[in-house]
Order: structure tokens, then sequence, then C-alpha cells
């Protein structure tokens, strides 16, 4: 087993989320035995186009597209079992089977923690997020309590009911101490629970053993991080972050399998930003210049709709990314929408009261008062799908010359190129 040559790939967000981990995953997935996500929620979302038919996926791994991979929902994912079976009827409306496994150990978001979110919302005020009130931070909060439910307690009604009644006790207490009043019906949400486990008990396993023994016998198995550097809730802005950690050191404890055994870290970034939710962005765009790039990138997010915020790339972000993850490589996404652009500012360094720093601060203040420091290189023109089939080398100089000025100031090779949103749109370097 030592001897033996590790078949773990991760794929991590290296900016806000949304950089394009989806379709990213799902080039690499057809060659993975297992496909696996190993912290957040339905409050994530991959858009995957496949012969040009469009999925949305919010909890499944993008791999349940291949016939081939297990999908594995790992126990650092939050878990509303509404919305799984809703997106488990959605594939096979489509034709898709999943080939579905989810960790008994994941913790289940109750109807409590939706309402808890909106009160937390509006209680954080300028200090919030911009949730999209899945109940994401409550479920996170109350698996730090020891009060959380996990999906294997849903199907044993004993343990259900024990630990409902004091979970809906501490948080109906809380929601009322917000100024908030609740509908919410415990007996209700027990019956409707009890369901939904007797839905779900098919695909509910120890996965941190199906995964470990997967590994012993050389299966390929490829990690999908949802999210951003920027949304760690330790190494990102916090407090404008998301509930877990979406750096590729959480796959470990999100899903029991050791990280000295993955032998590949792809971090994926955007030629650009996006961001959907509340927070300081240094390089945000505004105006007429932030409705073309929105428009011609389809920047408005998956789970919500929300027109994302948009802005040049931050290579002071990245550069995070890649120390933070131990990134072995990046890949580069969406570059076919910056074409037609004359000129291309790439942020490698931040002002912050005539200091320049090169490294994310842990400062609110520093990171609020941060002004980019850019470096504008120019641009390409059109591309056409000739130049993608002939490779990298055929691409325009000044599109290369955009890479190599992101690989230098962050120490990290780029090998995928990502000019269209489909899997043949993609170049390997």
């Amino acid at each position: 087993m030592a001897n033996k040559p590790s078949n773990i790939t991760a794929i991590v967000g290296a900016q806000w989320g949304d950089e394009g981990k989806g379709k990213i995953t799902d080039f690499f997935a057809g060659e993975a035995d297992f496909v696996v996500r190993f912290h957040g929620g339905n409050n994530a979302g991959h858009t995957v186009i496949v012969d040009g038919d469009i999925y949305k996926l919010h909890l499944i791994p993008s791999g349940v597209l291949y016939e081939h991979p297990v999908s594995v929902i790992g126990n650092g994912v939050v878990v509303d079992p509404a919305a799984l079976i809703k997106e488990i009827n959605y594939l096979r409306d489509k034709g898709v089977e999943p080939k579905l496994k989810i960790s008994d150990r994941a913790h289940v978001i109750m109807p409590y923690h939706i309402e808890m979110d909106v009160a937390l919302t509006k209680h954080q005020g300028s200090l919030a997020a911009g949730s999209t009130k899945r109940g994401i931070a409550p479920v996170y909060a109350d698996k730090m309590y020891r009060h959380g439910i996990r999906i294997i307690d849903i199907t044993e009604s004993d343990i259900f009911r024990e630990k409902l009644d004091k979970a809906f006790s501490f948080n109906q207490t809380l929601i009322k101490a917000f100024g908030h009043s609740s509908t919410l019906n415990k007996e209700e949400i027990f019956d409707q629970y009890i369901k939904y486990g007797e839905t779900l008990k098919p695909y509910i396993s120890d996965t941190s053993v199906d995964l470990y023994n997967a590994h012993k016998k050389g299966s390929a198995i490829l990690f999908e991080g949802a999210q951003g550097i920027s949304l760690d809730v330790d190494h990102g802005v916090y407090p404008h972050t998301t509930s877990s950690n979406t750096v590729a050191g959480h796959i470990a404890s999100g899903t029991g399998v050791s990280f000295r055994d993955i032998s590949r870290i792809i971090g994926v970034a955007k030629a650009y930003l996006s961001r959907v939710g509340q927070s300081p962005l240094p390089t945000e765009l505004n105006g007429q210049e932030a409705e073309t790039l929105r428009d011609k990138g389809s920047e408005y997010g998956t789970t919500t709709g929300r027109p994302r915020r948009v802005g040049w790339l931050d290579l002071v972000q990245v550069r995070q990314a890649v120390r933070t993850n131990g990134l072995t490589e990046i890949a580069l996404t969406k570059l076919d929408i910056l074409s037609g652009f004359s000129e291309l500012p790439i942020c490698h360094a931040y002002n912050v009261g005539g200091k320049q720093i090169t490294e994310m601060p842990a400062s609110l203040s520093q990171y609020r008062k941060a002004k980019p420091i850019y470096e504008t290189l120019p641009g390409w023109g059109n591309l056409t799908s000739d130049m993608i089939d002939k490779g990298f080398k055929a691409l325009p100089n000044t599109l290369q010359q955009y890479v190599k000025y992101i690989e230098d100031q962050v120490d990290c090779p780029i090998t995928i190129i990502s000019m269209g949103p489909q899997r043949h749109e993609t170049i390997i370097r």
C-alpha cells in the first residue's frame, strides 16, 4: 500500500466560488471511480453543459453525469433532505440515474435552521456574508454545539426524537430571541424527516470506509470542492465567508480520507473575478463595463439566480489559494469571455494606506481600505474553434503572455485552459 502510487485528485476553488469547478470536475470525472463532495451544502451550485444540455447541481457531485463513477456526499457536507431528493428526481427526469452514496455522518439541515438563517442575516447587518438562506451557518453551528442531527439519525426514530426534542427547543428559543415568530411544528417535522430517511436509506453508507477500501484497491478518486478560498471560514475574508472550510486540507476531516494520499490538487480560477454575496471586493467593476462582463460571462448565481458582482483578476487572492491549498496546478477558465477587450488589468498587489501588500490581510479594516495595484496587459481579440483544437501554442501570443504572467506572479503552473463551457472546449498543456 505504501509503495503504490496514489490515484487521488482534488479540485478546489481559488477565488470566491463560481470559478468553473463543475466543468473541470466533469472533465476529469470520466476517468474517476468516485467523485466526492467534502463540505458545504446546497448553498453551492455547479452548472455543467454536456452536448448542449444544461445540468444545474447543488449537492450531488458533477461526476454524476457519467455512467461509471459513484457520486459521494461526504460527512463534511450538510444535507437538506428535501433538496437532495428533489435533485435526485431532477436528474432522473433528465434520464440520469444517480449512483449515489451519502455519508451516514453528514449533518441534516432542518426547517428551523432556515428560519435561523434569515434571523441571523438581519442581525449581522454590514457584517453579513450575503447568505443564500439555506440554513448553512445554523446547521454547522448546531454541529459544533453537539446537538446536530445526522443522516443516520433520521433512519432511527427513537434517536431522532431524542435529538429533535433538544435541538428544536434550542433553536426556537434563539429565533424568538431575535424577535422572529415561528410557525414550525415539531411533530410535523418529525414525521416528514422520518419519511425523508426512508427515501434516502438505500443511499446511506459509511463512506469513509467505502473510500478507504476503494483507495486500497487503486481506484481513482476525485474530490470536488464547493465555493472558493475567500469563502473559507478560517482563511477567507471573515466574516463574509461560508461556514465550512473550502481548502483542500479539509478533505481529510470532511470525508475521512487521509490528506497524505492526495497526489494532485488543482485550483480553479476564472480569468476574471466574480462574487455572489456581501463583502469588500477590491477589483470590483461597476457600470457598463461590469454589465458587459457579467452578460458575456453569464454571471448569475446557479443557486439563487442573483447577478454576480464582477471584477478584474485578483492575484493576491489566487496567491493565497496556491499557498493554503498546496496547489500543484491551476485550471484557468473563461478566457473566451475576455475576448474583445483591448486591455486587461490584473491586480498583483494592494495599496493599503500607502503600503503595498501582496498577501491577503486578516484585518477587515485593511481589506476594506485595499486598493488594487494593476498591471495592464494587452487583449487578444477574438478566438476561433480551430485555435482550441490546435492547442495552447495556437492561441494568440497576448493570451499566452496573460497566462505566463499569472504563473509567474503566483508561482504555480497553469496546466488546464478552459475556453468555453463544454467538455471539448478545454486545452491541456
